[in-house]
């Protein structure tokens, strides 16, 4: 144990601490400093940056023994507060520069030590200081922070006024369409939002402190699971086993259709006989202490049997692979296309006939907040489960039977979270916590560290898809065959919902009048898949847009001008064969062009011998539900000063949820003149909140979106006088009038046939994707310039918050293209070894143009958004990597060793 005085934000603080603890723990646990976020653990995401004695600071891995007496260190906290905000505050919530926000408290102190460093810095001045100290964000792009700071280091030194950064409530007093800032952006900026470890320092005195016992091989037999020599390890209450469990011990997949071979049951809580895949947990130590908890998590002995590994979809598929789940076939289910005349006709007598295989990769989400989460027994016996969920009455029905919990005795509650993109779909920590919370009868918290994270969450499953296209001469598509096969992991949840994709997104966008084609789902032993933002899309459109720019080539025509000429127009149906809800990509390419036109231009202007640049396109199509009769409810109350509460779960990722039920409820409800403020938000909670669904699809806009509005209609029905002025809540109550309403929306869908037919999503989202790159024709490094989508998804509800989504997606799109995988457990465990793309690694020149068309079953006329910008914008960056030098890589991600190998070949 060591002694020092610190001087904290302008206060001397005596701390005690053992010596290896780090700066980052010390700050959080002994000051109370939460603003120091703690994301990889290793310094390679700055969440937990800090100025120390005046120089820029990752305190994760600074232990306090290298901490000198009387240090002087200043955290958000020091920079400014909620009621006094610093300009560079001040200009995060004006830019959208905070969307999960988890690394906003870090990227606001590195923005301080460098304005201080450098009044005056350019853009590309702030994009080297935050790639030097190792800033990362997954949500923004990040051209958003350095508008921010641009903006901030211009107030500070006498350039503009704070004024010209705060938002103004237009003359009509409406926020839809505007720039509003989310209701959580001031919390975030100032590093005072709790996020899942914020709240875990503040459970109650007795909360046990969880660690997992994991496996490190990816398949074997369980012979014995030993837990005595851990249960006498110091600060230990139990470690609890499969045989703790009082239900079922498995998580439910919810078998979506009858022609799955599985039954659903695949998922073990904690395992008994069988480790499907490296990570999956064996036990959890409930101890006073984390490190007690880990301590003794090493000391339990495991018996394992070694099985063979089938890493990949075509291992698996082999003869004489094992079953992995015995019982079930490793190739679980398979989904058909058919659309159209028979496709072996066409492919005959076509003039251009064109065949490709494809693989899109186990592309990991990497949120810089770790999973995490706590579970507790409330005063009525029910066990609530709070975490990063954004699914909660999905993963109640989950995880209940296999914990043995009658779902209406089971409270989830989501916290605020520090980015998903999706595998949160799928529950990860939420039953562990549960199991604990049972078997001890105390609370329990949980949280995974970064290595954790990487290697016990789901992934992208990776697809194989091979793709033959007929066109004629002229360039008009005739016909298309397809094979798809989803490598979805050990675990079948959502699996042959996964499959479907292929049958509803390749060849989205065109007029394709025959299709023909089969996908299938195979359970393998690498990262179990769940789902990532573009759900399908990623991975089933990336082939067909390659291979337009391949036929393009063998006809001899621009790839822009093969596109245009089959695009949807008035008449022309789907791969599931239905029209679509508005003609709008026509709209798309004639905003689109002259920007093709430009990039075109920039690219011959500016090749040498020792570079080459090109332009590559790709449409993204995709739609927004989870298809069907995807439904939802929402509830709001009549407050008696005149307010509003809206009870809604709309799942929040970090993409703006706050803001997407405010815009939605304020526009719903304009005619009681409502300020925003009088509009309150009680979310994500099933003790309160009513089933809205999962946030998946981009369906929450629409979906939820149409559910908010009919409650306030219902409402306002309520409300309304004769003479078409509304009662006020006294009257309300004189008048023995309900205050408070619910509101539900379905869908007009229809679900899928065997042969992928149907009316699946009432609503779509449609962009037009234009890269710029440069590629080093030495060492095959490729290096993404410029950016243009070109995108509609109905009308805009804010600005800020449809703006980051764009350009966060676009900038996972580059990674899914050139560095991001998660095929090398050990080599991919860690932040940089898995490829995470940096601020240098993405383009500051990025536009977006939109195309407002209202969509008929829209919430006032909009459509999702968030799936939108991750559907083909590396099909871009790949066909613009040919363009620049003529190497073709159709097996992702393209990093310089295959650009470099295509280049020979």
């Amino acid at each position: 144990m060591i002694k020092r005085t610190l001087k904290v934000n302008g206060v001397e603080k005596f701390i005690l601490a053992e010596q290896d603890d780090s700066l980052a723990n010390v700050l959080r646990e002994k000051l109370g400093l939460t603003s120091v976020k703690i994301g990889c653990g290793t310094g390679q995401c700055g969440s937990c940056s800090i100025i120390i004695d005046g120089k820029l600071k990752r305190s994760c891995t600074i232990k306090m023994k290298r901490v000198e007496d009387h240090t002087e260190i200043i955290t958000t906290e020091g920079i400014g507060t909620p009621n006094q905000m610093h300009p560079i505050q001040i200009a995060w919530m004006a830019h959208g520069g905070a969307q999960c926000g988890f690394c906003t408290p870090g990227f606001i102190v590195s923005s301080y030590a460098l304005i201080l460093a450098n009044p005056k810095p350019t853009r590309e001045d702030v994009r080297d200081w935050f790639q030097k100290h190792r800033n990362a964000c997954r949500c923004t792009g990040y051209k958003q922070l350095v508008d921010a700071v641009q903006d901030a280091a211009a107030v500070m030194r006498g350039d503009m006024s704070e004024e010209e950064l705060l938002f103004k409530m237009p003359e009509d007093n409406r926020i839809w369409g505007s720039k509003y800032p989310r209701p959580t952006a001031a919390a975030k900026v100032t590093g005072t939002l709790d996020y899942g470890a914020d709240l875990g320092l503040k459970m109650p005195e007795g909360t046990l402190k969880c660690a997992l016992v994991q496996a490190e091989i990816s398949h074997a037999n369980v012979i014995s699971i030993d837990t005595s020599e851990a249960e006498k390890m110091e600060g230990v209450e139990k470690v609890v086993t499969y045989k703790d469990i009082k239900g079922k011990n498995r998580i439910t997949g919810l078998i979506t259709f009858p022609t799955n071979k599985g039954d659903g049951w695949d998922r073990p809580i904690l395992a008994d006989e069988k480790i499907f895949q490296f990570g999956d947990a064996i036990a959890i130590v409930c101890a006073d202490t984390e490190k007690h908890a880990k301590a003794a998590a090493a000391k339990v002995k495991v018996e394992l049997e070694q099985l063979p590994e089938y890493m990949n979809a075509p291992a698996a598929m082999e003869e004489d692979a094992m079953e992995i789940h015995p019982g079930t076939p490793n190739v679980y289910f398979e989904q058909k296309i058919a659309k159209g005349d028979e496709t072996a006709p066409i492919f005959d007598k076509a003039d251009v006939v064109l065949e490709g295989d494809y693989y899109v990769g186990r592309q990991p989400h990497m949120p810089i907040e770790p999973d995490v989460g706590f579970a507790y027994l409330d005063d009525d016996g029910k066990l609530c489960i709070h975490s990063k969920s954004i699914g909660l009455h999905l993963h109640a029905a989950m995880i209940a039977p296999g914990l043995g919990v009658d779902i209406e005795n089971l409270i989830m509650v989501q916290n605020y979270a520090g980015g998903t993109f999706g595998y949160k779909f799928s529950p990860t920590m939420e039953a562990l916590v549960g199991a604990a919370c049972l078997a001890t009868g105390k609370p329990v918290f949980l949280n995974y560290t970064w290595f954790q994270q990487q290697t016990y969450t789901g992934k992208r499953s990776p697809f194989f898809t091979n793709i033959r296209v007929a066109a004629n001469k002229d360039g008009k598509l005739l016909g298309l065959e397809t094979e798809w096969i989803c490598d979805h992991g050990p675990y079948s949840e959502f699996g042959d919902l996964l499959t479907l994709r292929g049958a509803q997104f390749i060849g989205a966008g065109y007029n394709m009048p025959a299709i023909r084609g089969l996908g299938k789902t195979v359970c393998t032993n690498h990262a179990w898949g769940s789902a990532f933002r573009g759900y399908g899309a990623p991975e089933t459109e990336f082939g067909y847009e390659v291979i337009m720019d391949e036929l393009a080539e063998k006809l001899g025509m621009d790839p822009f001008d093969l596109r245009e000429k089959n695009i949807y127009r008035d008449g022309d149906t789907t791969p599931t064969g239905c029209k679509p809800e508005v003609y709008c990509i026509e709209d798309i390419f004639k905003k689109a062009r002259p920007k093709y036109e430009e990039v075109k231009k920039w690219a011959s202007e500016n090749n040498t011998d020792e570079v080459k640049r090109g332009v590559g396109i790709a449409l993204g199509v995709y739609g927004s539900g989870l298809d069907g009769p995807d439904s939802a409810e929402s509830e709001i109350e009549l407050n008696a000063d005149g307010s509003v509460t809206m009870y809604a779960c709309w799942h929040d990722h970090g993409q703006g949820a706050d803001m997407g039920v405010l815009g939605t409820a304020h526009e719903a409800l304009r005619p009681l003149g409502l300020a925003p403020e009088q509009i309150h938000l009680v979310m994500n909670d099933t003790r309160t909140c009513p089933n809205g669904g999962p946030a998946g699809g981009s369906r929450s806009q629409v979906v939820v979106g149409n559910s908010i509005i009919a409650a306030c209609r219902e409402l306002m029905d309520s409300m309304r006088k004769a003479d078409n002025s509304f009662r006020s809540y006294d009257e309300m109550i004189k008048e023995n009038k309900a205050v408070r309403y619910s509101g539900k929306w379905s869908a007009p869908a229809t679900e899928c046939d065997e042969n992928g037919q149907g009316s699946p999503f009432a609503c779509y989202m449609y962009g037009l994707f234009i890269t710029g790159v440069s590629v080093e024709i030495a060492t095959g490094k490729t290096q993404v310039e410029k950016f243009v989508l070109v995108a509609d998804i109905g009308k805009i509800n804010n600005k800020l918050v449809v703006d980051g989504q764009m350009y966060g997606g676009l900038a996972q799109g580059i990674g899914l293209a050139l560095t991001e995988d998660y095929e090398d457990i050990k080599k991919h465990s860690t932040m940089v070894g898995a490829g995470f793309p940096y601020i240098k690694q993405i383009p500051d020149d990025m536009e977006l143009i939109y195309v407002e068309t209202a969509r008929p079953e829209g919430s006032h006329g909009a459509s999702g958004v968030g799936e939108l910008p991750l559907t083909t914008p590396h099909a871009a960056v790949i066909n613009a990597i040919y363009n620049a030098c003529g190497a073709r890589v159709t097996h992702l991600p393209a990093r310089p060793e295959k650009v470099l190998a295509a280049l020979k070949g």
